[in-house]
């Protein structure tokens, strides 16, 4: 009886130690599951995110960073209303050109080449090339500037050049797949201006008042500026690359030809929006932010002059510290970084198109000595637009003139074929998306028009 008692004994923490490294064993894999099920769902949505998040992204470049500050700046936070009035209008358009892509299988400058005359073509090609080539010229400019705020010693002209032949590599040489990976990453960075604005120490009452409550001054100035916001907000290249990233995408799941690519369906449909209005969203929560980062920090000490986004962030530093002048100018170099590609290759997606070029980032340049010619020299002159004496707020009015002036010209045709029944099948516009989109189309000639008087009023 006692040599059972002690083998019980003995063995009792064997069985103990068994029982609990299995308890363990059962609770951590609950655990795994439970995390993994957690970071499930975001995994999920970051996958779903492609083309309208870069385009999004894109939007913001160093141009339109330098329009938001001086409207900050300008206005305080009179104007911020506009982030929350121009979000759904950029959606709905985004929307309409990703679906003409995914449901054609082609481009948008193909589709206006096959359903309009030639002439509505090639004058809106020949616009969107010289406004794009203004605002690479000016985002490189200011590129080059910001890495001179970080390495006083280093020229500018060297800077310059150096940042466009980087640039030229990743588009020329580096594979699509990769290439849309490096955008896609890369549009994070723009998070660096939430931050900014949140060290800004924001009055967020009066702030969301302003956000709500639209207001208007509506003295010459002032309506340029909102021209000049609708004009960089709701642009014509966004228009192009949106459309033709979804085709490049459908091209690198192995759908080579046109008859593999053309129609859709709705998974694919659902993914496209989630991802357009998640990236517009992105695009207009950063214009909000840079907005609302000037109006609290440079408004109130009456520095109202600002001419580039290098301007703003050497404002800032005073008043908001080393950290805000230091993310807001790493946010210049990644917008720029992520935006010239864009210009630059919407441009080439147009021309190449319209002439029946061999066209895409999925070729190589041996296939596509045209398109990736076209990128070249856009680029180039990009860079000489910076040695012409040329104002950098003038640059930036003129490109948004010739964006205010294009839009509506592309704007037409995108609404008329994506509420073309027989072009679009059951993935036609609903009622209420074609009147909003000719609400856009009204807004963007009056922006274009009212701009034109302005500037030479």
């Amino acid at each position: 009886m006692k040599k059972k008692l002690f083998r019980r004994a003995a063995e009792a923490p064997a069985e103990l130690l068994e029982k609990t490294i299995e308890i363990t064993e059962d609770i951590g894999h609950k655990l795994e599951t439970k995390t993994s099920r957690v970071f499930e769902k975001p995994k999920k949505y970051w996958n779903t995110l492609g083309p309208g998040l870069t385009t999004g992204a894109a939007d913001d470049d160093p141009s339109g960073i330098a329009t938001y500050s001086q409207t900050g700046a300008q206005y305080g936070f009179g104007l911020l209303w506009l982030a929350a009035f121009t979000f759904p209008l950029m959606a709905v358009i985004q929307e309409m050109c990703a679906r003409i892509g995914l449901v054609t299988g082609r481009g948008l400058a193909t589709n206006i080449r096959m359903h309009f005359p030639r002439k509505v073509l090639y004058i809106s090609t020949l616009l969107l090339f010289a406004a794009n080539t203004f605002n690479i010229g000016a985002d490189l400019g200011v590129m080059a500037s910001t890495l001179q705020l970080l390495s006083p010693g280093i020229n500018f002209i060297f800077l310059i050049v150096g940042i466009t032949i980087a640039l030229l590599c990743l588009q020329i040489f580096m594979p699509y797949n990769q290439y849309a990976k490096y955008l896609k990453w890369l549009s994070l960075v723009l998070f660096a201006y939430v931050a900014s604005a949140l060290l800004a120490n924001l009055d967020w009452g009066n702030v969301l008042k302003h956000a709500i409550v639209p207001s208007l001054a509506f003295n010459k100035d002032q309506l340029l500026l909102i021209c000049a916001i609708l004009g960089t907000t709701i642009s014509p290249y966004l228009f192009f690359w949106q459309t033709s990233q979804e085709v490049e995408n459908e091209i690198s799941q192995g759908l080579t030809t046109i008859f593999q690519r053309k129609g859709t369906n709705k998974e694919e449909i659902k993914n496209m929006r989630t991802d357009i209005w998640s990236g517009m969203f992105f695009s207009n929560l950063v214009m909000f932010f840079i907005i609302a980062a000037c109006g609290a920090i440079l408004f109130p000490h009456g520095i109202t002059d600002i001419d580039s986004a290098t301007t703003a962030a050497k404002a800032l530093r005073p008043f908001a510290g080393d950290w805000a002048y230091f993310l807001f100018t790493i946010g210049i170099l990644g917008t720029g970084m992520l935006a010239i590609p864009v210009l630059a290759g919407s441009s080439s997606y147009a021309i190449a198109e319209s002439f029946k070029w061999h066209e895409g980032l999925n070729k190589k340049l041996k296939s596509a000595y045209a398109f990736y010619g076209i990128i070249i020299i856009s680029m180039v002159i990009g860079v000489c637009i910076n040695f012409i004496g040329l104002n950098p707020i003038k640059v930036l009015i003129y490109s948004a003139v010739a964006n205010g002036v294009v839009a509506p010209l592309v704007l037409l045709p995108i609404v008329i074929i994506s509420s073309n029944k027989k072009v679009m099948g059951e993935w036609v516009n609903k009622p209420l998306t074609t009147v909003v989109g000719w609400i856009v189309v009204v807004i963007m000639a009056l922006a274009g028009t009212a701009a034109i008087i302005s500037l030479f009023s």
